[in-house]
């Protein structure tokens, strides 16, 4: 016999969950207090910063991760990080600390009312356990759930007087457990997906994240070049599923239904792989296909499947289906024809704020050929997909809901998940405010991240949107007088500015050598996601 609370971590080294994300508080201390020196904790100063951490690591490592808040207020805290979580299939495994279980129903101080309904609809599922003797259970469950298809959060309350209590022989049994998730297409439907393709005069994929998710990014390819078809990437991109180098890449579809169908105009079948067809975002209607296309979407999400306005759907592993596409379809011997690229920037060209081009030109002409970036420069989007040559699987992540504060946290964990590789951190002056303490985790375990800030002193996507739709007098859209390099030395971070592209690269290769974390500050141009 043990108690709750070794049981507990025996089903979470079984699980491969030895990493701890967590800000504590009173009620969390029970669980945490002689934590297994196998296991280690992150600390983040701010559960929207821990929520995030945990989703850029999980994404990275392709595992789930484990995830530590304070009651009801920490959860609320990450609610914001949880709609990214939610739309990125992240598998988090989150636990909230409760209050003892004779005081819950008096609503005493950091009781978590309603735990089960506070995290809904940002997670696949919530529980607080029956009796204490159900917590190891609960836990084994929410693991499972977590990684199951379409994967995503999960949420776990627990009273803290349950950790003490002891446990019985179950417990044994779901620790041992295993749950295997085996969904491809069946031999009629791929048969069907062949024809299909066979059928089509002008073929083209749309990837979105799960291609990559999966690693089918080399599948993918393949898939493309046996086809002859060109790749765009879904709108509101969280993820890179294809090379950006390759002469099939075109880009990334606006968030518009106008824009796409105007961009997919001529292709009488759209593949759409691994994404939502699809999350739009700026009001911009048309038809929703061009005239004679057909759509056939392939999801590992039921959801997505359901909700969508158009097309067929098949809910399918989109790495099976990928790798057995790549295989399966004929060699159409077409050959490809690659768009010309973006004219580069290679001096100063004037004083004053830097282009976003000409930054995002230096970065990629000094970034290792297999680095990571995270963005969170939503005004800039474009010009970083324009710019930034990104060839590996894993190399792009950006927030999935467009939920704010992922981009600075984010690279913490997913630059803990791959220390083999750099992180790039592009954020918005707008966007670091909401993720600003990961400086602080980031100094404290030497987690090497190169923070480049793109300051131009406003909020430039709600700009672009201002102008769109004539609310160009709003108050708020400016967020001038914040000095990085300050905030990020007194987090105790290496932190310069650059004011000319000179500066950038010698700043830039300086952090790249670097064993620790690194901020740059860049002054920019301001431009219009439009």
């Amino acid at each position: 016999m043990t108690d709750v609370k070794n049981a507990t971590y025996q089903l979470l080294r079984r699980h491969g969950l030895t990493t701890i994300f967590g800000n504590p508080g009173s009620n969390e201390l029970p669980f945490l207090a002689g934590m297994p020196e196998d296991f280690r904790y992150i600390l983040g100063l701010h559960e929207g910063v821990v929520a995030a951490m945990a989703d850029g690591y999980a994404q990275a490592t392709r595992r789930p991760a484990f995830v530590n808040l304070h009651a009801a207020a920490g959860s609320g805290n990450a609610m914001g990080a949880l709609t990214n979580a939610w739309y990125a299939h992240t598998p988090l495994v989150i636990t909230a600390g409760q209050q003892v279980r004779a005081t819950i129903g008096q609503e005493v101080m950091l009781s978590n009312v309603d735990a089960v309904s506070l995290p809904r609809p940002l997670v696949k599922w919530s529980a607080e356990p029956a009796s204490p003797r159900d917590v190891v259970r609960t836990l084994g469950q929410a693991i499972h759930t977590a990684v199951l298809e379409p994967s995503g959060p999960v949420y776990v309350s627990v009273p803290y007087d349950d950790w003490a209590q002891e446990t019985g022989p179950e417990e044994a049994h779901v620790t041992s457990r295993a749950v295997e998730h085996a969904g491809e297409l069946s031999a009629g439907q791929l048969a069907d997906v062949l024809a299909r393709l066979d059928g089509s005069v002008s073929p083209v994929l749309v990837l979105g994240p799960d291609v990559d998710s999966a690693r089918g990014n080399t599948d993918a390819v393949t898939l493309a070049e046996r086809l002859g078809a060109p790749v765009w990437v879904a709108p509101s991109a969280p993820r890179c599923p294809f090379p950006t180098t390759h002469d099939a890449f075109r880009g990334v579809l606006p968030a518009s239904v106008e824009g796409t169908t105007t961009l997919l105009a001529g292709h009488d079948l759209i593949l759409v792989i691994g994404a939502p067809v699809f999350r739009y975002h700026q009001y911009e209607p048309g038809n929703y296909l061009p005239d004679g296309a057909e759509l056939l979407q392939i999801t590992c999400d039921p959801g997505e499947a359901a909700r969508a306005p158009m097309g067929r759907a098949l809910v399918a592993s989109i790495g099976p289906v990928l790798r057995r596409l790549a295989v399966a379809v004929p060699d159409r011997g077409a050959a490809i024809m690659p768009c010309p690229g973006p004219a580069r920037h290679g001096t100063d060209r004037a004083a004053g704020p830097l282009s976003p081009e000409a930054v995002f030109d230096v970065l990629n002409a000094e970034s290792p050929e297999d680095a990571v970036y995270v963005n969170e420069a939503t005004s800039t989007v474009g010009a970083f997909w324009d710019r930034i040559q990104m060839r590996h699987p894993g190399s792009y992540y950006f927030p999935a809901s467009g939920g704010l504060g992922f981009g600075m946290p984010a690279a913490v964990g997913i630059q803990l998940a791959e220390p083999e590789r750099r992180v790039v951190a592009v954020i918005g002056d707008g966007s670091a405010n909401y993720g600003i303490t990961a400086l602080w985790t980031a100094a404290q375990y030497q987690v090497p991240v190169v923070f480049v800030i793109l300051n131009n002193g406003t909020y430039g996507a709600l700009r672009g949107f201002a102008a769109k739709l004539d609310a160009l007098d709003a108050p708020g859209l400016d967020v001038p007088g914040i000095d990085f390099v300050s905030l990020a030395k007194g987090y105790g971070v290496e932190a310069h500015r650059a004011d000319s592209l000179e500066d950038l690269r010698r700043h830039f290769a300086k952090a790249l050598a670097s064993t620790g974390p690194t901020l740059l500050e860049v002054s920019i141009s301001t431009v219009s996601p439009f």
